[in-house]
Protein backbone atom coordinates (compact mmCIF):
# COMPACT_ATOMS: atom_id res chain seq x y z
CA UNK A 1 0.00 0.00 0.00
CA UNK A 2 1.29 3.46 -1.06
CA UNK A 3 2.10 5.62 2.09
CA UNK A 4 -0.31 8.57 0.84
CA UNK A 5 -3.03 6.15 0.31
CA UNK A 6 -2.84 4.86 3.48
CA UNK A 7 -2.50 8.37 5.34
CA UNK A 8 -6.06 9.15 3.33
CA UNK A 9 -7.41 5.46 4.88
CA UNK A 10 -6.32 6.76 7.82
CA UNK A 11 -8.15 9.81 7.87
CA UNK A 12 -11.46 8.34 6.41
CA UNK A 13 -11.02 5.77 9.65
CA UNK A 14 -10.76 8.97 11.67
CA UNK A 15 -13.29 10.64 10.06
CA UNK A 16 -15.71 7.94 10.43
CA UNK A 17 -15.81 8.57 14.38
CA UNK A 18 -17.02 12.04 14.09
CA UNK A 19 -16.00 15.55 12.46
CA UNK A 20 -11.95 16.19 13.13
CA UNK A 21 -10.19 19.34 13.22
CA UNK A 22 -6.69 19.53 10.85
CA UNK A 23 -4.37 19.47 13.82
CA UNK A 24 -6.35 16.29 15.25
CA UNK A 25 -5.69 14.24 11.97
CA UNK A 26 -2.45 15.05 11.83
CA UNK A 27 -2.06 14.40 15.04
CA UNK A 28 -3.83 11.14 14.32
CA UNK A 29 -1.66 10.37 10.98
CA UNK A 30 1.36 11.44 12.62
CA UNK A 31 2.68 14.01 9.90
CA UNK A 32 2.74 18.03 9.72
CA UNK A 33 -0.28 19.66 8.85
CA UNK A 34 0.71 20.28 5.50
CA UNK A 35 0.71 16.89 3.88
CA UNK A 36 -2.85 16.05 5.79
CA UNK A 37 -4.19 19.23 4.10
CA UNK A 38 -2.76 18.45 0.93
CA UNK A 39 -4.63 14.81 1.23
CA UNK A 40 -8.19 16.10 2.36
CA UNK A 41 -8.22 18.61 -0.55
CA UNK A 42 -7.69 16.08 -2.55
CA UNK A 43 -10.48 13.84 -0.90
CA UNK A 44 -12.91 17.31 -0.61
CA UNK A 45 -12.21 17.08 -4.82
CA UNK A 46 -13.99 13.77 -4.75
CA UNK A 47 -16.55 14.32 -2.30
CA UNK A 48 -15.50 11.67 0.08
CA UNK A 49 -14.85 14.88 2.72
CA UNK A 50 -16.32 17.32 3.52
CA UNK A 51 -15.25 21.25 5.53
CA UNK A 52 -17.83 22.60 7.58
CA UNK A 53 -18.35 26.82 8.18
CA UNK A 54 -16.23 25.88 11.45
CA UNK A 55 -12.46 24.33 9.41
CA UNK A 56 -13.44 20.85 10.97
CA UNK A 57 -13.82 18.23 8.33
CA UNK A 58 -16.50 15.40 8.05
CA UNK A 59 -16.77 12.38 5.48
CA UNK A 60 -18.48 13.63 2.41
CA UNK A 61 -21.58 12.24 0.33
CA UNK A 62 -19.34 10.63 -2.36
CA UNK A 63 -18.94 7.66 0.74
CA UNK A 64 -23.09 7.53 1.46
CA UNK A 65 -23.62 6.35 -2.32
CA UNK A 66 -20.21 3.69 -1.86
CA UNK A 67 -21.94 3.10 1.71
CA UNK A 68 -24.96 1.97 0.31
CA UNK A 69 -23.49 -0.41 -2.68
CA UNK A 70 -21.41 -2.05 -0.20
CA UNK A 71 -24.57 -3.37 2.10
CA UNK A 72 -26.39 -3.64 -0.91
CA UNK A 73 -23.23 -6.44 -2.02
CA UNK A 74 -23.26 -7.69 1.08
CA UNK A 75 -26.21 -10.90 0.31
CA UNK A 76 -27.16 -12.01 4.10
CA UNK A 77 -28.19 -8.35 4.66
CA UNK A 78 -31.01 -8.77 1.67
CA UNK A 79 -31.91 -12.12 2.77
CA UNK A 80 -32.24 -11.64 6.54
CA UNK A 81 -33.59 -8.16 5.79
CA UNK A 82 -37.78 -9.47 6.26
CA UNK A 83 -36.98 -12.05 8.97
CA UNK A 84 -35.28 -9.04 11.16
CA UNK A 85 -38.23 -7.22 10.34
CA UNK A 86 -40.68 -9.29 11.57
CA UNK A 87 -38.91 -9.93 14.83
CA UNK A 88 -37.86 -6.38 15.65
CA UNK A 89 -42.17 -6.20 14.90
CA UNK A 90 -42.97 -9.09 17.26
CA UNK A 91 -40.49 -8.21 20.15
CA UNK A 92 -40.57 -4.69 19.88
CA UNK A 93 -37.05 -4.65 20.70
CA UNK A 94 -33.34 -3.72 19.03
CA UNK A 95 -32.78 -6.54 16.46
CA UNK A 96 -28.95 -6.51 15.14
CA UNK A 97 -27.58 -8.36 11.95
CA UNK A 98 -23.84 -8.41 12.46
CA UNK A 99 -20.82 -10.67 10.79
CA UNK A 100 -16.89 -10.82 11.35
CA UNK A 101 -15.14 -9.57 9.22
CA UNK A 102 -10.82 -8.37 8.61
CA UNK A 103 -10.63 -9.85 12.26
CA UNK A 104 -13.37 -7.18 13.62
CA UNK A 105 -17.13 -7.98 14.14
CA UNK A 106 -19.34 -5.30 12.74
CA UNK A 107 -23.21 -4.77 12.56
CA UNK A 108 -23.81 -4.97 9.10
CA UNK A 109 -27.79 -3.80 9.52
CA UNK A 110 -30.15 -2.85 12.73
CA UNK A 111 -33.75 -2.34 13.41
CA UNK A 112 -34.49 -0.49 16.57
CA UNK A 113 -36.83 -0.96 19.47
CA UNK A 114 -40.11 0.90 19.99
CA UNK A 115 -39.46 2.10 23.55
CA UNK A 116 -37.67 5.69 23.68
CA UNK A 117 -34.59 4.36 24.77
CA UNK A 118 -32.15 4.10 21.78
CA UNK A 119 -28.84 2.30 21.62
CA UNK A 120 -26.04 4.31 20.66
CA UNK A 121 -24.75 1.11 17.83
CA UNK A 122 -25.04 2.13 13.96
CA UNK A 123 -24.33 -0.59 10.94
CA UNK A 124 -20.84 -0.76 10.44
CA UNK A 125 -19.66 -0.12 14.24
CA UNK A 126 -17.18 -2.09 15.10
CA UNK A 127 -18.08 -4.55 18.34
CA UNK A 128 -15.58 -5.52 21.40
CA UNK A 129 -15.25 -9.28 20.80
CA UNK A 130 -14.77 -10.28 24.17
CA UNK A 131 -17.91 -8.32 25.37
CA UNK A 132 -20.87 -8.94 22.68
CA UNK A 133 -23.28 -12.11 22.01
CA UNK A 134 -22.76 -11.02 18.33
CA UNK A 135 -19.20 -11.35 19.04
CA UNK A 136 -19.16 -14.56 20.70
CA UNK A 137 -21.73 -16.24 18.16
CA UNK A 138 -19.17 -15.73 15.32
CA UNK A 139 -15.82 -16.59 17.28
CA UNK A 140 -17.24 -19.70 18.53
CA UNK A 141 -17.52 -20.54 15.29
CA UNK A 142 -14.15 -20.19 14.24
CA UNK A 143 -11.76 -23.52 13.99
CA UNK A 144 -10.07 -24.05 17.37
CA UNK A 145 -6.96 -22.96 16.62
CA UNK A 146 -7.79 -20.12 15.15
CA UNK A 147 -10.26 -19.42 18.03
CA UNK A 148 -7.41 -19.47 20.39
CA UNK A 149 -5.08 -16.90 18.11
CA UNK A 150 -7.78 -14.49 18.59
CA UNK A 151 -8.59 -14.93 22.05
CA UNK A 152 -5.06 -14.29 22.42
CA UNK A 153 -5.04 -11.24 21.10
CA UNK A 154 -7.49 -9.41 21.99
CA UNK A 155 -7.30 -6.77 24.90
CA UNK A 156 -9.93 -7.82 27.54
CA UNK A 157 -11.25 -3.94 28.31
CA UNK A 158 -13.34 -3.93 31.53
CA UNK A 159 -16.37 -2.18 30.47
CA UNK A 160 -18.54 -3.41 32.98
CA UNK A 161 -17.84 -5.47 36.53
CA UNK A 162 -19.47 -8.51 34.28
CA UNK A 163 -16.93 -8.19 31.00
CA UNK A 164 -15.01 -11.06 30.04
CA UNK A 165 -11.21 -10.55 31.75
CA UNK A 166 -8.65 -13.14 29.59
CA UNK A 167 -8.17 -15.53 27.17
CA UNK A 168 -9.10 -18.58 29.13
CA UNK A 169 -12.99 -17.68 30.65
CA UNK A 170 -13.17 -16.49 26.66
CA UNK A 171 -12.41 -19.92 25.10
CA UNK A 172 -14.43 -21.17 28.02
CA UNK A 173 -17.22 -18.60 27.16
CA UNK A 174 -16.66 -19.89 23.62
CA UNK A 175 -17.16 -23.49 23.85
CA UNK A 176 -20.04 -22.84 25.92
CA UNK A 177 -21.61 -21.13 22.95
CA UNK A 178 -20.79 -23.08 20.29
CA UNK A 179 -22.22 -26.20 22.48
CA UNK A 180 -25.53 -24.15 23.61
CA UNK A 181 -26.09 -22.58 19.87
CA UNK A 182 -26.66 -19.20 21.47
CA UNK A 183 -25.08 -16.17 23.43
CA UNK A 184 -25.72 -14.25 26.17
CA UNK A 185 -24.37 -10.62 27.16
CA UNK A 186 -25.20 -10.09 30.48
CA UNK A 187 -24.85 -6.21 30.92
CA UNK A 188 -21.23 -7.51 30.04
CA UNK A 189 -20.70 -4.10 27.48
CA UNK A 190 -22.90 -1.80 28.80
CA UNK A 191 -24.37 -2.38 32.53
CA UNK A 192 -27.70 -1.67 31.33
CA UNK A 193 -28.13 -3.94 28.07
CA UNK A 194 -28.73 -7.46 28.07
CA UNK A 195 -28.49 -9.34 24.49
CA UNK A 196 -28.84 -12.70 23.41
CA UNK A 197 -27.63 -13.87 19.88
CA UNK A 198 -27.57 -17.02 17.63
CA UNK A 199 -26.13 -18.18 14.69
CA UNK A 200 -27.05 -17.68 10.72
CA UNK A 201 -25.44 -20.54 8.65
CA UNK A 202 -25.02 -21.38 4.78
CA UNK A 203 -25.30 -23.76 2.71
CA UNK A 204 -21.93 -25.20 4.01
CA UNK A 205 -23.14 -24.58 7.85
CA UNK A 206 -20.67 -22.53 8.46
CA UNK A 207 -21.91 -19.50 10.52
CA UNK A 208 -22.04 -16.38 7.97
CA UNK A 209 -23.46 -13.58 10.04
CA UNK A 210 -25.16 -13.68 13.55
CA UNK A 211 -28.41 -12.00 15.05
CA UNK A 212 -28.97 -10.51 18.41
CA UNK A 213 -32.02 -8.76 20.57
CA UNK A 214 -31.02 -6.47 22.84
CA UNK A 215 -32.93 -5.07 25.54
CA UNK A 216 -32.52 -2.26 28.33
CA UNK A 217 -32.71 -3.97 31.94
CA UNK A 218 -35.48 -1.12 32.70
CA UNK A 219 -37.66 -2.67 29.66
CA UNK A 220 -37.15 -6.53 30.76
CA UNK A 221 -35.05 -8.37 33.53
CA UNK A 222 -33.08 -11.04 32.70
CA UNK A 223 -34.95 -13.94 32.47
CA UNK A 224 -37.64 -11.86 30.10
CA UNK A 225 -34.90 -11.28 27.65
CA UNK A 226 -33.51 -15.28 27.42
CA UNK A 227 -37.23 -16.01 26.89
CA UNK A 228 -36.93 -14.27 23.55
CA UNK A 229 -34.62 -16.92 22.68
CA UNK A 230 -37.02 -19.09 20.87
CA UNK A 231 -38.25 -16.56 18.56
CA UNK A 232 -34.58 -15.85 17.82
CA UNK A 233 -34.02 -18.95 16.87
CA UNK A 234 -36.77 -19.16 14.69
CA UNK A 235 -35.54 -16.28 13.10
CA UNK A 236 -32.04 -17.70 12.64
CA UNK A 237 -33.28 -20.88 11.38
CA UNK A 238 -35.23 -19.03 8.50
CA UNK A 239 -32.49 -16.87 7.11
CA UNK A 240 -30.29 -19.94 7.54
CA UNK A 241 -32.60 -21.89 5.38
CA UNK A 242 -32.79 -19.05 2.76
CA UNK A 243 -28.99 -19.28 2.82
CA UNK A 244 -29.45 -22.83 1.55
CA UNK A 245 -28.91 -24.41 5.06
CA UNK A 246 -30.14 -27.45 5.83
CA UNK A 247 -30.77 -29.16 8.91
CA UNK A 248 -28.11 -32.02 9.70
CA UNK A 249 -25.38 -30.31 7.21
Amino acid sequence: MSQSLGRALVILGELGEGPRTLDELAAKVGVHKTTVLRLVRTMEGERFVHRDGDHRFHLGSRLFALAGAALEQRGVRGVAAPHLARLNEATGQTVHLGVYEGGDVVYLDKYDSRHAIRMYSRVGLRMPLHATAIAKVLLADLPEQRRRRVAGEIEYTPFTGRTITGPRELLDELSRVARQGHAFDDAEHETFIRCVAAPVRDATGRVVAAVSISVPEVVLGRDEVLALLPDLLATTRAISADCGFTEGN
